[in-house]
């Protein structure tokens, strides 16, 4: 029992039980020393009495032992950025992982002990290695479940010890569980390993290669290099082909910045072969882990349907075909509509009626002239129909639309159709027929554009850039008011501008499953002048190949299978499209189609492709998500049609763990602070686990339990004072 004494209140206390004694005294004389009276009078100074205790807090303390805490988890980072070398020791440098095993052998504190005079509640050492969420994987740092795990394991943790770089990029915030170590009093120490400035390094960022190419024709590849140097340097790299002769080029990296380049392939055969880029060595670079990649690529025979519809034989309609004639991997077919003379085009290669929706799905890309549409397909324009059949391709076949408008407007009339919502851009409604001028205009790339593959002509940036203000130019260009939301501006006019800016002339746009692309001027064909097909030839090739990636990616006889990204990395969600002609030769509108997936390491998963939706014909959809690395196997079947298509898919390791980058001691001294825990360096780590081998004193825990403020205090005055003016109104003295 304990009290609260202020002196203020015993003198209180001490006057008026005094003054009460005296009070009741008085009482029971006058009553004659009536046992009635003498019994009301020791009840009210019980209640004095109570109520007068009161003041002082009377408290019941009871200490009890806490519950023994034994054990201390010692939490060893062993991911990927554990091998950075980067830490001094005897005067050499080592990694951060062997750093750790020359300042303490962590393995011996879980040795059995054999000494039988060591207490039963002497602190036991558990030795912990993690990185994503468990022992054996390198893929990335969890610190949060690392701590989360190890504090469900253990009913008797102590304290824990986390020996890490604090590169942390996996998993929720190490935060949150650190405040809930700190509730339950188990402090997290911790070793932070590692420089907390990135070494001195020249790596390679990224090698962007598409997952095939088309064998005999360019391949445009580019890639990224990545300095920390202090000083600019002029590095060689290479592009090294399976059979072939290096690739050299040198590239001027900034200091603590990034160079950019393209690499030209041309597969010479079809088959698999091994892309390798590579960059020089350089006595400045401390890491040499991350100056080559090596890439697999799948070379393949082209095989491509182009249709060209357009009402009059302009010339740019003239050198797109002859372009794409000469081209071995395209197959051309045109539909010319001549409106005045009623009669279509005829002759080797042009259709004397337009397709049907089954053949028309066999086309890759669709150009479209200055073309329109009426309600009969009169005048010599395409029938709403016909453009419902356009629109299914690209949304659902993954098929590419060309817009190239002519100065007789007549795509106008599309926006009133199934192709509105295709259309990239708004046309101005006071220049329909578009806008001509007696001097040249020229494209200029944006920011996307110069970006763009669609649009490198020249393999070097800074020359691109050059040529396309050199190109000839145009007389005339459509009246675009602006690029609609969602698509991408790569060329706007020099010059000319509406309301909204710079007039957009080349806008793409991905619509479903298929792209869009306008191009603002019929006056491509004047790039030829004094280079002949060179850069025409190159670009529309470049856009046919582009709008048609999607669905050449694995394509059999009746069945089309698209995945995106095209290059997963582990953990990635793969979407996986297949198109799927039924036995009749029509798009299959219901049926069972599924994909059995095979990792590297042979396990199998069935993922189910349902039907996109009621207005896509021949689609279906599904997902899965690689957890390896490596070539998965994919078999694709059709219950219906009885068909399969087998294919390749090569999934790339994550590089969440990249050798070189900085300790982060913050994260880790941030964590020792919530948790009010100490934090150090490795090479402090025999020092704290000193400490922690010491076992403090068990802190006793108390349980108050005021009984001033207790309801059945207050309940035991408020009975007997109620008792007593009951009793005395019951025996007639009130």
């Amino acid at each position: 029992m304990t009290w609260n004494t202020p002196s203020l209140a015993i003198v209180f206390m001490l006057l008026a039980s005094a003054a009460a004694c005296v009070l009741s005294w008085l009482a029971v004389q006058r009553s004659g020393f009536a046992w009635k009276s003498i019994g009301f009078e020791l009840l009210r100074l019980l209640c004095m009495a109570i109520a007068l205790v009161t003041l002082f807090q009377p408290e019941f303390v009871a200490t009890t032992s806490p519950p023994s805490r034994s054990t201390v988890a010692i939490l060893r980072d062993n991911s990927n950025s554990m091998l950075t070398r980067d830490e001094l020791s005897d005067e050499k440098v080592v990694s951060r992982s062997e750093a750790i095993d020359k300042a303490f052998d962590l393995q011996s504190l879980t040795s059995p002990q054999v000494d039988s005079k060591v207490s039963e509640n002497a602190t036991k050492f558990v030795v912990q290695p993690f990185s994503f969420g468990d022992a054996s994987s390198k893929q990335g740092t969890d610190l949060s479940q690392a701590l989360k795990q190890v504090s469900e394991s253990y009913p008797d943790l102590r304290a824990v010890l986390l020996v890490s770089d604090g590169d942390w990029n996996v998993g929720d915030s190490p935060n949150a569980i650190a405040q809930k170590l700190r509730l339950e009093k188990i402090p997290v120490h911790t070793a932070s390993v590692g420089k907390p400035m990135r070494l001195p390094d020249l790596g390679i960022a990224s090698f962007d290669v598409p997952s095939f190419a088309i064998n005999g024709k360019p391949l445009r590849i580019p890639f990224a290099i990545e300095s920390s140097l202090t000083e600019e340097v002029d590095l060689v790299v290479q592009l090294i082909v399976t059979g072939g002769s290096p690739i050299e080029q040198t590239v001027r990296v900034p200091t603590k910045g990034m160079a950019t380049g393209t690499f030209e392939f041309r597969p010479k055969q079809v088959g698999d072969v091994e892309l390798t880029l590579k960059i020089a060595s350089d006595p400045r670079d401390q890491i040499a882990d991350n100056n080559m990649r090596n890439v697999n690529l799948a070379v393949r025979a082209e095989s491509l349907k182009v249709l060209l519809v357009e009402s009059y034989p302009r010339w740019e309609y003239r050198y797109i075909r002859n372009a794409l004639e000469r081209d071995p991997g395209v197959e051309v077919d045109c539909y010319l509509l001549h409106p005045e003379i009623g009669e279509l085009g005829d002759g080797r290669g042009y259709l004397s009626s337009f397709p049907t929706e089954q053949q028309l799905f066999e086309y890759d890309v669709v150009f479209v002239g200055d073309v329109g549409m009426s309600s009969d397909g009169g005048a010599g324009q395409l029938t709403q129909e016909q453009c419902q059949q356009i629109r299914r391709l690209v949304d659902s076949q993954s098929g590419g639309l060309v817009f190239i408008p002519g100065y007789r407007g007549a795509q106008q009339s599309l926006l009133n159709g199934p192709l509105a919502d295709l259309y990239p851009v708004e046309l101005d409604s006071s220049n329909l027929r578009g806008i001509g001028s007696e001097r040249p205009g020229h494209f200029q790339l944006t920011e996307v554009g110069r970006a763009s593959l669609l649009t490198r002509l020249e393999s070097n940036e800074t020359e691109n850039e050059s040529l396309w203000r050199s190109l000839p130019g145009f007389y005339w260009h459509a009246g675009v008011e602006r690029a609609r939301p969602g698509t991408q501006v790569l060329a706007t006019h020099d010059s000319e501008s509406s309301r909204s800016g710079r007039r957009p002339l080349i806008v793409t746009k991905t619509f479903g499953n298929g792209k869009v692309l306008f191009m603002g001027s019929d006056g491509a064909w004047r790039w030829r002048k004094g280079v002949e097909d060179k850069y025409h030839y190159r670009f529309w090739g470049q856009v046919v190949r582009w709008m048609a990636y999607q669905r050449t990616m694995a394509a059999g006889e009746s069945m089309r299978l698209i995945y995106s990204p095209d290059r997963p990395k582990q953990d990635d969600v793969v979407t996986l499209q297949a198109n799927v002609i039924a036995s009749s030769g029509e798009p299959l509108d219901r049926g069972t189609v599924t994909a059995q997936i095979q990792a590297p390491s042979g396990a199998t998963e069935t993922a189910s492709l349902l039907r996109s939706s009621s207005e896509s014909w021949g689609l279906f959809e599904g997902s899965f998500r690689p957890t390896e690395s490596g070539q998965y196997q994919i078999v694709l079947h059709c219950r219906e049609t009885e068909k399969s298509l087998e294919t390749k898919l090569l999934v790339q390791a994550n590089d969440r763990e990249q050798l070189g980058r900085p300790a982060r001691y913050e994260v880790l001294n941030e964590i020792a602070a919530i948790t009010r825990g100490t934090s150090g360096t490795v090479s402090q780590l025999a020092e704290l686990i000193a400490q922690l081998k010491v076992k403090p004193e068990p802190t006793w825990i108390e349980q108050r339990t005021r009984l001033w403020c207790h309801p059945i205090w207050g309940g035991l005055l408020i009975g007997l004072l109620t008792a007593f003016w009951v009793a005395r109104k019951y025996g007639g003295m009130l």
